[in-house]
């Protein structure tokens, strides 16, 4: 047996905004609370250990390092590409040049804080 994503851990300075920006991005809902301020959301209904991981928010005053070495690529499930970009920079993302070209079928955004994500072109089913 293999192992699975639970949960992906993401420091933020504030973690209510950052967990309020991408449960609006991917629809998920706030499924818990854990001491010191952190902020976990997921898909509603399910919460920790459903097919999806979730996404846990924890409180840092670290600096965020240059370049983040992971980052999240989404794709849109029921609208085009140009749509949900719209969409995406109306809730608070910023398009990004990590050198992507302008040829490139994906969008490189932002979220509140800085981290890049991407954009992808191709229509995925709602899990």
């Amino acid at each position: 047996m293999a192992c699975r994503i639970g949960e992906l851990v993401i420091d933020a300075v504030d973690p209510e905004r950052l967990a309020a920006f991408w449960g609006e991005v991917l629809g998920f809902v706030e499924v818990g609370r854990e001491g010191g301020g952190s902020v976990e959301i997921g898909p509603p209904g399910v919460g920790f250990g459903g097919p999806q991981p979730t996404l846990l928010f924890i409180p840092t005053t670290d600096p965020r390092p240059a370049k983040l070495r992971l980052h999240i690529d989404v794709n849109p499930t029921d609208r085009d590409q140009d749509e949900e970009l719209e969409r995406l920079l109306a809730l608070g993302a910023r398009r990004a040049d990590v050198g992507q070209g302008e040829d490139a079928s994906w969008h490189v955004l932002r979220d509140p804080e800085g981290n890049e994500f991407c954009l992808l072109r191709q229509r995925l089913d709602a899990v």
